[in-house]
Order: structure tokens, then sequence, then C-alpha cells
């Protein structure tokens, strides 16, 4: 009797214990079969999303950095000389007396602390100063196209090269006009003198992208060559640096 009691009970705790192991089996499996759904479920949802963010990438146009701008003038110089200052469509130099004239506008663009580029608005090209005094027009922007724009003791503006002066004394070679409207040789013009003196004439202030050296670089490399001189002009400042041997200015 006892021991059919106990038999009872045994078989009844085994009955209970694999009901219970088939119960576990059967979540567990429920628990993984959702899991396994939600992870496809994800993997789908991140595929999309990774598609549309390409797709809006894709069609956004590319993000250019502003251009530096800087604010400059556009101008007339009238010398003391009763010439106006003026750049030919060929790239010559020298005074008129047409104040019409569009070869009289000039770009004054700041490079510097009063420093300026000269840049003729009808011919594109920017005027320069050489290593022996000439004036000169060029393409690209060089460092020989920088000019200090001072004002004198009588309110005129003088402009001297940012890079050349006498070796000795130190004196500034300046920008200069003589009395037949001829461009000077920069070593020859003194700054007391009316021929160095301008007075600009504002029409319009502009805003101009930055003149930069990397131009040179790569105008040079698309032209092969290095600006050059406007030949005619040289000559004919030659040509009065030897009428007036012994004069600086007038």
């Amino acid at each position: 009797m006892a021991a059919a009691i106990a038999s009872s009970l045994i078989r009844r705790r085994r009955q209970a214990r694999e009901s219970g192991s088939r119960e576990v089996g059967g979540n567990k499996r429920r628990a993984s079969v959702a899991k396994e759904s939600r992870c496809v479920c994800e993997r789908r949802f991140a595929s999309l999303f990774s598609k549309f963010s390409f797709c809006n990438r894709r069609k956004q146009p590319a993000r250019r950095e502003p251009e530096s701008q800087l604010k400059g003038i556009v101008t007339r110089l009238f010398s003391e000389q009763s010439f106006f200052l003026q750049m030919n469509p060929d790239g010559s130099i020298g005074g008129t007396k047409d104040e019409n004239s569009d070869n009289t506008l000039f770009n004054l663009i700041p490079v510097g602390l009063r420093v300026v580029a000269i840049q003729g608005v009808k011919a594109g090209l920017y005027m320069a100063m050489n290593a022996e005094g000439f004036l000169y027009t060029s393409d690209v922007f060089t460092s020989e196209c920088k000019f200090r724009e001072s004002v004198f003791e009588n309110y005129y503006v003088i402009y001297s090269s940012t890079l050349y002066r006498q070796h000795e004394s130190g004196r500034a070679w300046f920008l200069g006009l003589n009395k037949e409207g001829v461009v000077m040789k920069g070593n020859r013009v003194k700054k007391t003198k009316p021929c160095a003196h301008f007075v600009p004439r504002p029409i319009e202030v502009c805003m101009y992208k930055e003149p930069s050296l990397h131009e040179l670089e790569e105008k040079l490399l698309k032209s092969s060559r290095s600006p050059t001189l406007n030949s005619g002009e040289r000559e004919r400042s030659r040509n009065a640096a030897r009428a007036e041997p012994h004069e600086d200015c007038t």
C-alpha cells in the first residue's frame, strides 16, 4: 500500500517536471522567433534608411566656400598735370584730357593696409611696376601690382611701388605723369612734385573678389608663359626718360 502511494507521488512529480520543461521550451522557442522577426524588421528599416540617405546626399549640390569679397571703388585718377590717367585696350598707359573716356575708369581694390591694386575697367589688366621703374600692364595679379596709397600734405594722393625703391636713399618709386601726359619711370618721380599727385574721382563702390597670387600659378600652367611688359609703352617711357636725363619731375 505504502509502496503504491510512493510510486504514484513520484509519477506525478515526474509528469509535473516534464510538463514544466515543455512549457519553458515552448516559451523559449516563441521568444527566439519573436527576436528573429524583430531583427529582420530592424535590418530592413536600416537598409531603407541608408538608401534614402544616399539618395538625399546625391541630390544635394556640393557646398562651395564663399569667396572673400573686398570693398573697392571705381574711380578716375586726375593728375595735377591736368591729365586723366588712362589704360588703353592694348595695355598702354598714359594721360588724356578726355574725362568721359571709358579707358580712364579704374578699379581700386584694397589688397592690404593702405595697399591697392589698380585695374583698368575696360582693359581688365593690372597696373604694375618692374625693377627698372617702368610701368607695365599684366593680365595676372603679381606682387609688382601692389601700390601703396598715401595722402600727401596738400591732400593729393600718391601711389608708390611696395617692392622697389632707391637702394642708397631708400626713396620710394612713384606713379607719375609728366607735363605731356606721358608715364614716367618710377625712380624719376618725386612725391613733392605735381607729376606724382593724383585726385581720385570716385564713381561707385563695388565688391571685388580678392586678387590672389595663386591665379598667377594657374594661368602660367595653362598658358606656359610669363606676364610681359607692354613693349610700346616701355619704349615710350624710355624715350621720355632720355628726353629728360637731368630732370626728375615737373
